[in-house]
């Protein structure tokens, strides 16, 4: 179990870093193109590893004819995530970013395991994801210095 624990770490420190240089890299040329450098050298680099892994080009082709139609869907929003994520990244910056994109996640996990019943969980839940909303929301206001004592 440990094990999977890491490597999900792993994971969202890869997803970070992958956030911050496709924003850096949006803010330069744009979301769009951004997002097509994103897939077209994750698509080398896959195309290489799966050539060099034996048996799986087989296997790979195997697939293409047994998955749902939806499922090629995947792709789709991974596109418009990294697009997204490159147009947003460069204007409320990394931490919000990244905060929020985690909100969205959480909320459409307890969507996706909402079974048409409301559980104590998933009110706990959805409170858990307002109150990360709410604290991006007070993190971007103003602060107001608190009057000294001294001057009482």
């Amino acid at each position: 179990m440990i094990s999977f624990i890491l490597l999900a770490l792993l994971n969202g420190l890869c997803i970070g870093a992958s956030r911050a240089i496709n924003g850096r890299l949006g803010s330069h040329i744009g979301a769009f193109p951004t997002s097509w450098w994103n897939h077209a050298v994750g698509f080398a680099l896959l195309s290489a590893l799966l050539l060099l892994t034996p048996g799986s080009t087989p296997a790979l082709l195997e697939t293409l004819h047994s998955a749902p139609l939806l499922s090629y869907a995947g792709g789709v929003i991974g596109v418009l995530f990294v697009a997204l994520n490159s147009h947003v990244l460069a204007r409320i910056g990394t931490t919000r970013t990244a905060v929020l994109v985690i909100s969205g996640q959480m909320v459409t996990g307890v969507l996706l395991d909402f079974h048409g019943q409301w559980h104590t969980s998933t009110l706990a839940q959805l409170a858990g994801v307002a109150l990360i909303v709410m604290g991006i929301y007070l993190s971007r206001r103003p602060v107001k210095p608190a009057a000294s004592l001294a001057t009482r």
